[in-house]
């Protein structure tokens, strides 16, 4: 993939001139990216010159952007030549698209997706998909303040509408999770239409399913605090207090003692501390603050 100069669009927005696409660095992430999506979205595209899929899938988010007139921005990312922000990220896969609003990451997906999957996401994220968001928005409320019960008659009842909502689809998966029933929430995510198999809630709540099914493996919380009080240096026994923390809702609980692996013992079996930390990421949603700490927090121990 060549890389390209930015290109000047109408603007939009009152703003003539104004630059729709562009490459970044490191150092201009901030200002092009978590700054300018408090105007309006910005699409960030991670991408390498060897990823065959993003050159495929670059020029479909060029055409798309420019056809908003202004109302999204598109910032480039060569991650060979800039790996902090995927690594932070947790990017493990190219191409991968993220959608910031507000300062932060509120969507995305992996893989180069059809051109009219691209319109429909970029859609939903301006806003001409409003009522869907509308009718989402209730059911995610609930279940965000544990009221599982509503939260799955609201899912439910989207889903009744529109049986291949993927959002109301990915959150009744996590509704039975959280009543325990992982047959039925596995059931439940096998109804994601391909298509949006790897979108960014579908990809939530299948690290969900993934982190609760490795939890019931665990033992209790108390047995493991008490064999990692007796063996510290036992990285297995923190791990495994990590995942019983995180299924209990101790999300702070669980960074505290992953980022202590992290610190202690980064090599230990393949990097899985790191690696159970992005999962858990995923799981949490770009949103949560929990995420967004962690991430700040992981961040500054691989590029202290």
């Amino acid at each position: 993939m060549s890389v390209e100069t930015p290109i000047l669009g109408d603007g939009g927005a009152g703003e003539p001139g104004a630059d729709l696409i562009k490459n970044s660095t490191t150092a201009e992430f901030m200002r092009d990216v978590v700054e300018a999506s408090s105007e309006r979205p910005v699409l960030v595209d991670f991408w390498a010159p060897w990823c065959g899929p993003c050159k495929q899938l670059t020029p479909i988010l060029e055409k798309a952007v420019r056809a908003s007139k202004g109302a999204i921005r598109l910032v480039k990312l060569n991650i060979d030549e800039h790996p902090e922000i995927p690594g932070q990220m947790g990017v493990q896969s190219i191409p991968a698209v993220f959608a910031f609003k507000e300062g932060r990451p509120v969507d995305g997906f992996m893989g180069a997706l059809p051109e009219s999957q691209i319109n429909a996401f970029i859609a939903r994220l301006i806003g001409e998909d409003a009522d869907s968001e509308a009718d989402i928005e209730g059911p995610q409320a609930a279940l965000e303040a544990g009221d599982i019960n509503a939260a799955a008659q609201g899912f439910g009842e989207i889903l009744q509408k529109d049986p291949e909502n993927f959002e109301a689809i990915a959150g009744l998966t996590k509704c039975y999770i959280k009543m325990g029933d992982l047959d039925r929430a596995e059931q439940t995510l096998a109804l994601v239409p391909p298509a949006k198999a790897e979108s960014a809630p579908v990809a939530s709540a299948r690290a969900a399913l993934e982190l609760a099914r490795k939890a019931g493996e665990t033992g209790d919380i108390d047995s493991l605090r008490a064999k990692v009080a007796a063996e510290p240096g036992d990285p297995q026994a923190r791990f495994d207090l990590a995942l019983a923390l995180n299924a209990k809702g101790d999300r702070e609980g669980a960074l505290d003692e992953l980022l202590t692996l992290v610190a202690k013992h980064r090599a230990w079996d393949d990097d899985a501390a790191r690696k159970q930390l992005v999962q858990l990421f995923e799981a949490w949603g770009p949103t949560d603050p929990a995420t967004i700490s962690g991430r700040q927090k992981l961040s500054s121990l691989l590029f202290a």
